[in-house]
């Protein structure tokens, strides 16, 4: 088994042993990777602390073509997760994960979501307002894996939908409806204008106007209420997180 070297991102560990842990890490090169981290518990082990929580790090394992686990062989520390004095900064890095880890698969690189989620965490433990740039990495995930909802054109027919007032939005449908397609759909709420208006901006991979954007607190309520609903209905199941990502509703 040849040895590949890699950037990652802690997603999760679990114990395996009295002195090993099991790492689901994120990295910039191979996408997830699950692999076994023998001696990573002992006071003085091989990994040097590396394998927190969230932590950014340079990686040697040796990857496995079987369904078995990869074997950690060396992980040095790059960057600690630590938002100061942020406890929504904390639960927004952690709700990251979440999502990373349960809409990717296994050894499928995806450096574009790499790139967002580190780009993420870095703005929260520097302090960045945690709502907007919540919503803009959630946002961006559903781009870079083919999810984003529709928000200018109905998801069904393709029409456009007026940019005013408010409009139907499908959360099992993908996105905006026209009034036409509207009728008999389930799991559709109302959704104003300026809310799909800060969405379409957040999405954008390429202006940067969401850097000066302010959320209105009045739509705040709103748009945090659509995004949980979509990854609810997109998971099958409520993220573990959003119950303390209620903060950022507020």
């Amino acid at each position: 088994m040849p040895s590949e070297k890699a950037t990652a991102i802690v997603l999760r560990t679990v114990e395996f042993s009295e002195t090993s842990l099991v790492a689901t890490l994120f990295t910039r090169e191979h996408g997830k990777i699950g692999a076994l981290a023998k001696g990573a518990r002992r006071l003085k082990g091989p990994f040097e602390s590396a394998l927190d929580l969230l932590a950014l790090c340079r990686i040697v394992f040796l990857h496995k073509t079987s369904d078995s686990l990869d074997i950690l062989t060396e992980a040095k520390l790059m960057r600690r997760f630590r938002p100061d004095r942020n406890l929504a900064g904390l639960y927004a890095g952690y709700y990251v994960a979440e999502l990373i880890d349960s809409l990717t698969d296994e050894d499928e690189p995806q450096p574009d979501l790499f790139d967002l989620a580190d780009e993420t965490l870095a703005a929260f433990a520097a302090g960045e307002p945690v709502v907007k740039w919540t919503v803009r990495f959630e946002l961006g995930l559903l781009r870079i894996l083919g999810h984003l909802p529709s928000l200018e054109t109905c998801a069904e027919c393709g029409a456009a939908v007026p940019n005013e007032g408010r409009a139907a939005f499908g959360q099992i449908d993908g996105g905006v409806l026209c009034n036409k397609c509207r009728a008999g759909k389930r799991h559709v709420v109302s959704v104003s204008a300026g809310v799909l208006r800060t969405m379409a901006q957040l999405a954008d991979p390429n202006a940067d106007l969401w850097r000066r954007m302010e959320i209105e607190p009045r739509g705040l309520g709103e748009l945090r209420g659509l995004m949980n609903h979509y990854f609810t209905h997109l998971l099958g199941r409520k993220p573990k997180m959003l119950k303390y990502l209620g903060i950022l509703g507020k």
